[in-house]
């Protein structure tokens, strides 16, 4: 069952024009914001105004909802092609991802986020894609951009996120179990084995855990493991603005812009496993260079960052 096409044109940024022209950039130059002053308006230097006045408030809530109900109505539809393939367990990834490519797609489109992307070119390597993770929107980009036949990688307390852990678990994407470190290295043996015995890519946020300010944080060796034994590139995944957008322990969505660049794929062909810690800061340093100084790691992680590697 090969969807890859279909997926491919879900994908497309050519939706913009059905869905919403005016939130797409690509190697644009932004537009100027509108700055309107008065009682609850914020002026920022990031290039949005911070409104946090109630009418404000209530259009965020009203997009949240409507956000919770098209889930609903997507994972339901999803959920239950899933069950009809359960006895094809990769053919439930490729159809996860396409749940991906039309929710992800459509939950951006309700949040009226401006992005602007770079480096497309490099978004359907079959590859390990990496992402740092610091808001709820950075799940909803990786859901619509990762191509077809890519298996998440994530914590296996995934499973109790409301509609979409049950749906990933389904679709059987993997899960590891952090507080076990024997049972998450034979995790990410498996999904090496698996992706290069059905010719897929992996997506895995390096930070293990979401930033609480936006700030980059230390990365786990977990995606060098993984890309030394299925020898699968590296395509670094780099967002900056979902922080503001979307802050965490928030349910107020603001119109800062958001920016998302697809790094070259750095090739992994001849690394080895004595090198791991040197590889896990060229890619963290990477980041660091593509990173707006707001979201860069603060000096005390930067020490610790250095500490843990040497």
């Amino acid at each position: 069952m090969e969807s890859s096409g279909v997926s491919s044109f879900l994908r497309n940024r050519k939706l913009e024009s059905i869905l919403n022209a005016s939130s797409i950039e690509t190697f644009g130059v932004p537009s100027k914001p509108l700055v309107k002053e008065g009682v609850g308006y914020r002026p920022r230097t990031d290039g949005y105004v911070d409104d946090d006045g109630w009418f404000s408030e209530l259009i965020s809530w009203i997009r949240i909802v409507t956000c919770f109900l098209l889930m609903m109505v997507t994972t339901f539809i999803w959920a239950l092609i899933m069950v009809i393939l359960i006895p094809w367990p990769y053919e439930r990834i490729r159809q996860g991802n396409i749940y991906g490519h039309v929710t992800g797609r459509l939950l951006m489109w309700i949040l009226g986020n401006r992005i602007k992307f770079e480096g497309l070119e490099y978004a359907d390597e079959k590859a390990v894609y990496i992402c740092n993770h610091a808001s709820p929107i950075d799940i909803f980009l990786i859901m619509w951009l990762t191509p077809t036949g890519t298996v998440g990688v994530a914590k296996k307390e995934i499973i109790w996120y409301p509609l979409f852990g049950q749906l990933y678990v389904l679709a059987n994407h993997l899960r590891i179990d952090r507080s076990n470190p024997t049972s998450a290295i034979e995790s990410m043996r498996e999904a090496a084995r698996a992706v290069v015995k059905n010719n897929l890519s992996l997506i895995i946020f390096p930070e293990g855990t979401r930033s609480k300010d936006g700030r980059l944080l230390p990365f786990k060796k977990g995606f060098v493991h993984l890309a030394l034994q299925s020898r699968r590139p590296i395509v670094p995944i780099v967002l900056t603005g979902t922080h503001l957008a979307w802050r965490k322990g928030s349910l107020h969505v603001r119109p800062a812009p958001l920016t998302v660049k697809f790094l070259p794929p750095i090739k992994t062909d001849e690394w080895t496993a004595d090198h791991i810690d040197e590889y896990v800061e060229m890619v963290h340093d990477m980041y660091v260079k593509h990173l707006p100084e707001s979201q860069r790691p603060r000096a005390s992680n930067a020490a610790t960052r250095n500490n843990s590697v040497s």
